[in-house]
């Protein structure tokens, strides 16, 4: 038997044949699969060629940026068998396997699958929202995660900026930070208190309990805060602190302003450089977005994009100072359509969403909760909700059982239902007016019940079940019945009419009970 024809050369090319298929599968090139795995950018390259043999590190690595569910790390489990003269291994898995240590800055098990980092420009002040997909690739449970927030007025005039801090310095009140992990508010406890910086562990606990990340689990934490026009400068800057698989970042801004951005990044051997890809621009009603992503991110390096207005700002409080008759959007529902959002007629409107497989389809159902989050915020620069809003899978033409709702109340946490049902409700209704998000220049006055007990999943496919009432059950049933194929309409008498949304008069007020 020759070399070629050996059962580890078989089990190797398996192997490598598996990668390759995954890499393929994640939409990947060879290169930056390479990068995202710390490796030599030609490495996968002759690993998937069969010039190198797969290592237990590079399985590892290999397993946890492609999210293989296990396939790639068996193969390899069945290649090491087979090498030392053992038996292969079962199939079955019952976690993700670790990544080795090496991979990871010391003492740290975290990977960030996905950043998304948003600032808008509102009225006065920088609204900063930060969602990361983390992957606990470590030994140990994590039970808090590093934040830091740092503002720099001046950053061309160094002098000028500390003494501006020492006599106006961030605190901790005007950042009005929330976080949450999952859906569940996060505590959270300062480490770090300058002037200018502020350094925040949020705490995988609450009032309730406490959910550390295990290894091999993932979650979604999403943290906010503000910070007025006079003490943050113009820029906004992302370092890589941690192993991360793709970075999104976004601006928004009120097209008045006229903004100009641009970006650099630097690193810990490099001087700054221009961004290596460009920034997108994209105008949406009265605001304008600018959006850059890397799907390889390096390591301790820094991302930063800058700006200026060619409208000035008058003040923190009066916004720019422009002249002339306000400019004419367009229609309501055009706005929501250039948001990505699907419009009424769409077929997926009126079709059933599939379920979940949870646990297994974790990874798909964060990422369809991740694209959720992201268009709402969207949507939530371009009109006020004070009646909370909601948005379900199928609007953003995905058949997931998958729906978010917002409350009314800013504070409150957001609402995840995957795999939701109505298990039980109210004898008692009432009629409101509803709005919908897939045809929103109109409003239809709608019956519910005044509540609802709904079962759905977390993503590890725990069963859950949560009493809603008033204004949020009505949330939360608009959205099931999107998941149903249903619209709002339905459930309106035959010839009943709907209002246009110019001669609706409740708008910027909450339901009346």
């Amino acid at each position: 038997m020759s070399a070629g024809d050996s059962p580890a050369q078989r089990a190797s090319d398996a192997f490598a044949a598996e990668l390759g298929r995954w890499r393929i599968e994640r939409g990947m090139s060879k290169k930056h699969l390479a990068i995202a795995m710390g490796f030599d950018p030609s490495y996968v390259s002759h690993v998937e060629a069969r010039r190198h043999r797969p290592t237990e590190d590079f399985a590892r690595r290999a397993e946890a940026v492609l999210h293989a569910d296990g396939a790639i790390w068996q193969r390899f489990c069945e290649y090491d068998q087979v090498r030392a003269g053992a038996r292969p291994r079962a199939r079955a898995m019952r976690q993700d396997p670790r990544v080795h240590e090496q991979w990871l800055p010391p003492g740290v098990g975290l990977i960030v699958e996905r950043e998304t980092a948003e600032l808008a420009y509102l009225g006065g002040e920088y609204l900063c929202r930060v969602r990361r997909a983390l992957y606990n690739a470590g030994r140990e449970p994590v039970t808090r995660y590093l934040i830091r927030i740092a503002v720099d007025r001046f950053p061309q005039q160094p002098d000028v900026s500390n003494r501006h801090y020492r006599d106006h310095p961030l605190n901790w009140d005007e950042l009005r930070l929330r976080a949450s992990a999952d859906g569940e508010e996060m505590e959270w406890r300062p480490k770090t208190d300058r002037d200018a910086i502020k350094e925040v562990w949020l705490l995988f606990e609450n009032a309730d309990g406490r959910f550390p990340l295990y290894p091999g689990q993932r979650a979604q934490i999403e943290y906010a805060y503000r910070v007025g026009v006079d003490k943050w400068g113009q820029w906004f800057q992302r370092a890589v602190r941690l192993p991360t698989r793709q970075l999104d970042v976004r601006l928004s801004f009120p097209i008045a302003l006229r903004p100009v951005v641009w970006g650099v990044e630097t690193s810990l051997s490099a001087e700054a450089v221009p961004l290596r890809t460009p920034i997108e621009q994209e105008v949406v009603g009265e605001r304008v977005y600018f959006s850059w992503s890397t799907d390889a991110p390096l390591l301790h390096a820094r991302y930063r994009l800058e700006w200026r207005y060619r409208v000035p700002v008058r003040s923190e409080a009066e916004g720019p100072a422009i002249a002339g008759p306000p400019r004419r959007g367009p229609r309501a529902s055009d706005r929501m359509r250039v948001v990505g959002i699907v419009q009424r007629g769409a077929e997926i409107l009126r079709t059933p969403a599939r379920p979940f497989d949870l646990p297994r389809q974790e990874p798909v159902a964060r990422g369809v909760v991740a694209r959720l989050f992201a268009v709402l915020d969207r949507v939530g620069v371009l009109h006020s909700f004070s009646k909370g809003m909601g948005l379900a899978a199928p609007q953003l033409n995905l058949g997931w059982a998958a729906a978010v709702v917002r409350p009314s109340d800013p504070e409150a946490q957001p609402i995840i239902l995957l795999n939701p049902r109505v298990i039980e409700d109210s004898l008692d209704f009432d009629e409101q007016y509803e709005g919908c998000l897939s045809f929103f220049d109109v409003r239809g006055m709608v019956e519910r019940p005044l509540w609802v007990e709904v079962e759905s999943a977390l993503p590890n496919g725990k069963p859950m079940i949560n009493r809603y009432e008033r204004g949020l059950a009505r949330l939360v049933l608009h959205e099931i019945d999107h998941l149903d194929g249903r619209l709002y309409v339905d459930r309106m008498p035959a010839g009943a009419p709907l209002v246009p949304v110019e001669k609706y008069q409740e708008t910027g007020q909450p339901w009346r009970y």
